[in-house]
């Protein structure tokens, strides 16, 4: 049994970024940018209006002023207009600013008769301007490599004109579980059967990792339906098998996996939930064994299955998001292998949710965050504690 920094060191060592591919920044959401994007235009590229009203010279327009409007500027093509002393012209928001003009007057801070205005209020240089440039400077890093695209970067990617962009490369996955114990949702259940939940949560984790599910089987507990499932599933990047990694009479993955020349690098980690986790790769496809309990499977996938698909996808940060918290009861761990506590984080607070053991799905479901908890230690009611959000 190795410690758990150990193992996900040696997991990640093993792992090497995806080729990248390019597509298009319609379906570039959540993916990590394979390399540095800088802005090419000015935000924005000309001095433009922030409001509707009138474009004038601020010196020229002092309250009580009458102004003749001798034209209209809207928003699109610049109609290359001009303002002189006792003139103002009729301007819209993002309009370009006619030439001579160095602030616009809100329409609600003017009376209007006929082609004349008269001003209502003071007017300051550049007020309501927005001046050319001052969002965003030429060569600007807009987009960092290996950042999560998300749907605001695409639009300020959209307005620099980049149609597509550069991306990590796709993760296909394939899913096993095991168990002659288990039945899908919707199939009548036998006595002494469970329906089988750790696909359904695998399946929707591996797609918040950005990976695609290529296909998700159940196996029997029978050494060749394993092995003739498993040499399909090797044909994906990773694969990843729930329960029957264990020790135990039926627990036949290893075994099978061996007997096909998988190299079987990791074989149990000091952590709970999660000890019988194994890591291994059968020809070019790497392999993770997860534990049939629910909990332990989600806990072991967050700590060593999503930091090697996001090494993979060229994400930048592997780790899950950590906050401070204050801790709202007292946690005790007596077990010789770091604890991670299910809870729930709110309002700075983390409370540990429901029944702790490795089966408690209910807990589980409740929860959104995880405290580490060390080997022998005790946290007291109102400790500061790092938590892991997921």
């Amino acid at each position: 049994m190795i410690s758990e920094a150990e193992a996900r060191a040696k997991i990640l060592d093993a792992i090497r970024p995806l080729p990248p591919r390019k597509m298009s920044i319609l379906n570039a959401l959540d993916r990590f940018a394979a390399e540095d994007y800088r802005a090419c235009l000015l935000l924005p590229m000309f001095d433009n209006s922030a409001m509707d009203g009138y474009a004038v010279i601020a010196s020229e327009s002092k309250r009580g002023t009458r102004l003749r409007v001798v034209g209209e500027q809207p928003a699109g093509v610049d109609r290359q207009l001009r303002v002189s002393k006792g003139e103002a012209i009729r301007i819209f928001t993002g309009a370009p600013m006619p030439q001579g003009a160095n602030a616009v007057v809100m329409q609600e801070d003017v009376t209007r008769a006929d082609d004349e205005i008269i001003v209502n209020t003071e007017v300051d240089p550049d007020e309501f301007i927005r001046k050319r440039g001052c969002d965003l400077g030429e060569g600007q890093k807009i987009l960092s490599k290996g950042e999560q695209i998300t749907a605001t970067k695409l639009a300020l990617l959209a307005s620099q004109g980049f149609a597509e962009i550069s991306v990590g490369g796709e993760v296909r996955a394939a899913i096993v579980s095991t168990g002659d114990e288990l039945a899908r949702p919707g199939e009548k259940l036998q006595a002494g059967q469970i329906y089988d939940s750790n696909a359904i949560l695998l399946q929707t984790l591996l797609k918040r990792c950005g990976a695609v599910v290529e296909s998700s089987e159940h196996c029997r507990d029978d050494a060749a339906s394993l092995e003739k499932t498993f040499r399909a599933a090797a044909k994906n990047e990773i694969m990843i098998v729930t329960g029957g990694v264990s020790v135990g009479e039926h627990d036949l993955v290893q075994e099978t996996l061996r007997k096909l020349g998988a190299k079987i690098d990791i074989w149990r980690v000091a952590i709970k939930p999660g000890k019988p986790f194994l890591f291994g790769k059968l020809g070019d496809c790497f392999v993770f064994g997860l534990p049939g309990n629910p909990v332990s499977a989600f806990v072991t996938f967050l700590q060593f299955v999503r930091p090697a698909i996001l090494r993979m996808v060229r994400a930048a940060d592997v780790d899950l998001a950590k906050l401070s918290a204050r801790l709202a009861s007292d946690v005790k761990n007596q077990s010789e292998r770091a604890h991670y506590v299910r809870g729930k984080f709110q309002a700075g607070n983390f409370t540990p949710i429901g029944r702790q053991e490795s089966h408690a799905l209910f807990g589980l479901s409740q929860s959104n965050a995880l405290l580490r908890v060390e080997a022998g230690k005790e946290l007291k009611a109102g400790a500061a504690v790092e938590i892991e959000i997921f």
